[in-house]
């Protein structure tokens, strides 16, 4: 009965999410038709790339320019005007898609779906314009997929936008398949209890719809819920790519060590990068749209004090796997990153050993949360996994604050703009 009912929903919401339109054969629209990705290079390319820093990839980028208000595209129906586009790509597991000049005019809709019906995106509107005119999608579970563009008829002059960028997504956002290690503890469990504010702090994200991390949203001295959210320099948002961030909320399991089936239909798009900086590994933006009040989404608490922790929980997405929870028993320490010799040049915070659970690959941006539940961190890298019980480093927000005296490189002139000179502040 349970898997009768989850069906229905998601028939209902594709039904829903798809146009009128969507009833023409497949055969009669227009398509890209992309080879496999050689999945063994790619994952040879990758272990090279993140051994020197990089934020784990999991898409290869097909730069297309395709401008979908042409006339030759465009189909004028009684209903006003439509626009199709098919993309079907060898072997992968999932697609995302960039699109610039983006506007849409009141009643128009951009609508991504299956082919075969099974999977759709929230369609995009004019709610979804911006001062950047970029969208970035969020990834769809399906290696063939229909764009689809609806126009009323007298709003033709109201829209436009030029298809980009496909990105073939070959490593998953785990839907079936556990990649994360067995030792990592699903946030859902009795262990994750008195974390509930934070947990909901925390999401995946991915940018330039090819590389994936995970951050946070960050409560300010103000406390007003400004949109601002926290990552690690080495995923690699910036001025130039800022509009592709995508962030995924409350992607974690059901159930406590069962099926991973988490999903990814609560998201974020797009951002403005404020500061960052490669010392301390933090980057800040603002969030283009905050997330929606229905989804819980908690603003993290902070503590600047740079006094080590007594203890310390890790709330992350490992592997990009379903949100995990991880518990260092014992206190902190200030280091360099990857050394051990305090308090080296104070720039990050160095937790021994997991206790319970670690960090991987995806973890990267993952706030560390003190005795107080105040993030005092966002994980740069170490050596901790579920098969060795070593180090991992996070940059501190102690180091991070001041940064080197701009506002550019700093958290200070953000978290706390009304100059209140507080030390720390509480989750909200």
């Amino acid at each position: 009965m349970k898997l009768l009912i989850s069906k229905m929903i998601l028939f209902l919401f594709v039904a829903n999410t798809m146009s009128v339109f969507a009833t023409t054969n497949l055969h009669e629209i227009k398509s890209i038709h992309l080879g496999s990705v050689d999945v063994y290079k790619a994952h040879y390319q990758d272990v090279m790339s993140e051994k020197l820093g990089s934020a784990p990839r999991f898409a290869v980028a097909h730069e297309v320019n395709i401008d979908p208000m042409s006339s030759t595209n465009l189909q004028e129906t009684k209903d006003g005007w439509i626009w199709r586009y098919r993309v079907i790509a060898d072997n992968a597991v999932s697609l995302n898609f960039a699109f610039f000049d983006f506007n849409m005019s009141k009643n128009s809709k951009l609508s991504i779906y299956s082919s075969d019906y099974k999977h759709a995106i929230r369609p995009f509107t004019h709610k979804d314009n911006n001062s950047s005119k970029q969208l970035w999608t969020p990834i769809i579970l399906s290696n063939d997929v229909v764009i689809e563009l609806y126009i009323p008829t007298d709003e033709i002059d109201f829209v436009s936008l030029k298809f980009a960028r496909i990105n073939q997504g070959y490593r998953t956002f785990s839907q079936s398949t556990d990649k994360s290690g067995s030792c990592n503890v699903d946030v859902v469990c009795t262990e994750g209890d008195e974390w509930r504010d934070e947990i909901n702090s925390v999401a995946v994200i991915s940018t330039g719809g090819t590389t994936f991390c995970t951050g946070f949203m960050v409560n300010n001295t103000s406390q007003d819920k400004t949109p601002y959210f926290m990552t690690a320099n080495h995923c690699r948002i910036n001025k130039w790519n800022e509009s592709s961030l995508v962030t995924y909320w409350n992607y974690q399991a059901s159930v406590c060590g069962g099926t991973k089936d988490g999903n990814l239909e609560q998201f974020n798009t797009g951002s403005t990068w404020l500061a960052s900086s490669r010392k301390s590994d933090f980057t800040l933006v603002r969030l283009t749209n905050p997330p929606e009040d229905e989804w819980n989404v908690n603003f993290a608490g902070w503590d600047r004090s740079g006094e080590d922790a007594i203890s310390a929980v890790a709330i992350h997405h490992p592997s990009t796997d379903e949100k995990s929870i991880s518990f260092e028993n014992e206190p902190t320490t200030i280091t360099a990153y990857l050394k051990e010799e305090v308090p080296g040049d104070s720039t990050h915070i160095r937790v021994e050993d997991w206790d319970v659970g670690t960090t991987e690959p995806g973890s990267s941006g993952s706030p560390l949360f003190n005795q107080d539940h105040r993030v005092i961190g966002q994980l740069h890298g170490g050596y901790a996994s579920c098969r060795s019980q070593t180090s991992d480093w996070y940059g501190s927000i102690h180091s991070s604050w001041e940064g080197d005296g701009q506002p550019a490189s700093g958290l200070k002139s953000w978290l706390d703009s009304a100059e209140t000179g507080e030390l720390f502040v509480d989750t909200i």
